[in-house]
């Protein structure tokens, strides 16, 4: 384990995931991360660690983010997604050019949502744009201080998808976010009207695709380097992934207490439920064992100063896509043996369902399309324009 990575975990121990199962019931209520948890946040280094050195960071690798988020999800899923992605976006917004990151980072980390769906537009305006749109999704904004947004812009005979940053004053939150799952991210609406923004706070969207934005150049190291949905799709996946292994952990504790009703047997000494155990926990192992590999396959990559090829950054979707595809269906699996009393909502295996249902929908976990980008490319087809890859 690097210096990096056991400062960035020491935040992750068994006392915070905890504390994070306890408060998960608040944050349900809430529709909010809890003031407790911002807080445990923003005394750590957690968001430090893809923040550049220049502003006091780590800068460590988007793969040294993946093991302490996972491990965050055994307390809450809703926790896991929303403190790795502030982080996460802490590197996205080091992709900008240095005037934009020395105001995203002038008091340290930012604490943003970036809204990714293109559901904006942007009109070149002297040394800006003009952006208005309306951006669903925008997890943790109920806690930001900045909110990234992608735009469609027409820059003469051509529209150029871009992300745009604007601080939160400049943002009109929608209060939306009533789901069945997820509840503690308050992912909210956001809407902009007719804003303006400088040039500087904008990057093209194609750039940050390919890991050839101003900051993979500013940066002298192989992190700011890596592709756009790569980090994002891998990261996404370790809420899920980490509350598979949860609900195994939940789910074997239940079998070895639990007694059927009716025929008064003992679950753990029915053969189908061990079984299912050691099913779940072979399928963990090799998910685990996926995303390592294609983690250190960029790692390698980045750190080499190559080119992240189309080929590796199909994988790493393709790989998301599989581990969140699977842990869903071995949580749906499990939870068919574990009772109608698992969906009380004192049971935090009913939570992790939900959780794990709703975060199934991310558009960058399509699991069609993923295997289509995977097949297409295999066969030596040239992928459509704008593939989210």
């Amino acid at each position: 384990m690097t210096e990096t990575e056991t400062r960035a975990t020491a935040f992750v121990d068994g006392a915070l995931i905890d504390r994070l199962a306890d408060r998960a019931p608040e944050g349900e209520r809430l529709r909010r991360l809890p003031d407790d948890t911002v807080a445990e946040l923003k005394a750590s280094n957690f968001t430090r660690l893809l923040l550049p050195k220049r502003y006091g960071g780590e800068q460590g690798s988007i793969a040294e983010l993946l093991g302490p988020t996972r491990r965050i999800a055994h307390g809450c899923t809703s926790s896991a997604w929303t403190m790795s992605f502030y982080a996460l976006h802490v590197w996205m917004f080091s992709q900008f050019p240095e005037q934009a990151q020395d105001e995203f980072f002038a008091d340290g980390p930012s604490y943003s949502p970036v809204t990714l769906a293109p559901t904006g537009t942007g009109v070149v305006d002297g040394d800006g744009i003009r952006v208005s749109g309306r951006w669903s999704w925008a997890t943790g904004v109920m806690n930001a201080n900045w909110v990234g947004m992608n735009v469609v812009v027409n820059e003469g005979d051509s529209i150029v998808p871009k992300m745009v940053v604007l601080p939160i004053a400049e943002v009109r939150v929608e209060d939306v976010w009533q789901t069945a799952g997820m509840r503690a991210t308050g992912s909210n609406d956001v809407v902009v009207e007719d804003v303006w923004v400088p040039m500087h706070r904008t990057v093209d969207l194609l750039d940050l695709y390919r890991g050839s934005a101003p900051g993979a150049r500013l940066h002298d190291v192989g992190t700011y380097r890596w592709p756009l949905v790569a980090g994002l799709a891998l990261t996404a996946a370790m809420p899920v992934l980490g509350t598979a292994e949860r609900v195994v952990e939940l789910y074997t504790q239940r079998v070895s207490e639990r007694v059927l009703a009716y025929s008064g047997v003992a679950q753990k000494d029915q053969p189908t439920a061990k079984m299912r155990i050691g099913a779940a926990t072979t399928q963990l192992r090799a998910m685990r064992a996926l995303v390592d590999d294609v983690a250190t396959a960029i790692d390698n990559a980045v750190n080499a100063e190559l080119t992240v090829p189309l080929q590796l950054r199909v994988e790493a979707r393709m790989t998301a896509a599989s581990v969140v595809h699977e842990s869903r269906s071995l949580i749906t699996e499990l939870m068919e043996s574990a009772g109608a009393g698992a969906h009380f909502l004192d049971n935090p295996l009913q939570r992790c369902k939900r959780d794990v249902d709703i975060v199934s929908g991310h558009a960058v976990f399509d699991f069609d399309t993923s295997r289509l980008l995977a097949g297409t490319l295999a066969i030596g087809q040239k992928l459509p324009p704008m593939s989210m890859v």
